[in-house]
This record gives structure tokens, C-alpha cells and sequence, in this order.
């Protein structure tokens, strides 16, 4: 059966400072809902818009040792968007977290983000239902705030719901801001 072309997948990898790592081959089904119902928010408000949308599969060159391939993201310099992937840094890059991925994610890669120039960055993860959102400011991330969908059992205070966010802003417009309701529908 390895033989058959059915049976083969495609391995996918990245590139982080030269070394080329393997990406997990076959996402969690709630991965994948949580990636396409972020891309479905962003490309129905940047519909017409200058910037756009980029869904998991287009490789990102940041720099000679360095080639990724975000979950998600948003690339305003249409410029830098070639036949063969992006050859700059997209505005907003989206990871949503795995087992596999969170390290990288929230070390090298997070780094790499904001040495590159990444105005907005988010991590998103599916089992708690949590997005945290970076900002760049003076070339460094800083948490802008952490929204989370809290479980029924949860009791909060009337204080607490006052400042529970049950939207992201997406920076990048001073009008765009997706329910967290929406980034996490369908998930198991």
C-alpha cells in the first residue's frame, strides 16, 4: 500500500533559521474548522479591499533561513505575493496551536514574526477557546489582550462579564472584529 499514490501524502515542511522541519501531515478536525472560519471572516470583510486573505498551504520567505507556512493570514503589499508564495511579511499571521506546533509557535517562530515586522500576530487555540492577539510597538510584541470563550460552568462576577470581550479586533481596521463565537463554531 505505501506504493499507492493514494496512500502517500504529501509531507509539508518549513524552514526555520536553515533547518528544514516537517510539518504534521493531517490536522485535527477542529484545527482545520477553526483555520476556516478565520479565513471566511477575514475574506467576506476584505472582499474588495486592498488587502487579502491567505489561507493554510502558501509558503511565506521571510528570509534566507527562514519559510513558513501560516495557518492564516492577511497580506496588504500585493507586491510581495508571487506565483510561488510571498516574498515579504504579511501584516497579520495567524497560528492556530497544536500539541506539535505550540512550542515553535510561541518561541521561534513568534520571534521571528516580530524581528520580521509582523504588525499583528495571533495565536489561537481551539481546546480552551482562547485567541491571544500581539501588537508590534517600537519593532516589539506586546499582548494587546487574550479573548476567550468561557465554559457555561464558569461563574463569573458582573465585573468580570463588564470586561469580558466577546469580539477580536483586527487592528489592521479600525472596523473589523470577529465574534469569538464565529472563530470557534463547530468545534467537538
Amino acid at each position: 500500500m505505501a506504493d499507492n499514490l493514494a496512500y502517500q501524502e504529501e509531507l509539508r515542511d518549513e524552514m526555520l533559521n536553515g533547518k528544514v522541519v516537517l510539518m504534521s501531515p493531517r490536522p485535527a478536525v477542529n484545527h482545520n474548522r477553526v483555520i476556516g472560519n478565520i479565513f471566511f471572516a477575514f475574506m467576506g470583510y476584505l472582499y474588495g479591499k486592498t488587502c487579502e486573505p491567505f489561507a493554510d498551504g502558501t509558503d511565506v520567505y521571510l528570509t534566507e533561513k527562514d519559510r513558513v507556512i501560516p495557518d492564516v493570514m492577511i497580506i496588504c503589499k500585493k507586491e510581495i505575493i508571487k506565483r510561488k508564495g510571498v516574498f515579504g511579511v504579511p501584516d497579520l499571521i495567524v497560528e492556530v496551536l497544536s500539541p506539535g506546533t505550540e512550542k515553535r509557535d510561541r518561541g521561534y517562530k513568534k520571534d521571528l514574526y516580530e524581528k520580521s515586522g509582523v504588525r499583528e500576530y495571533w495565536l489561537v487555540e481551539p481546546e480552551t477557546q482562547a485567541v491571544e492577539v500581539y501588537l508590534l510597538k517600537d519593532k516589539k510584541f506586546v499582548l494587546d489582550d487574550v479573548y476567550r470563550i468561557f465554559p457555561d460552568y464558569v461563574e463569573l462576577s458582573a465585573d468580570e462579564r463588564q470586561r469580558y470581550k466577546s469580539e477580536v479586533p483586527v487592528s489592521l481596521y479600525d472596523d473589523f472584529s470577529i465574534p469569538l463565537e464565529a472563530i470557534f463554531r463547530n468545534l467537538f
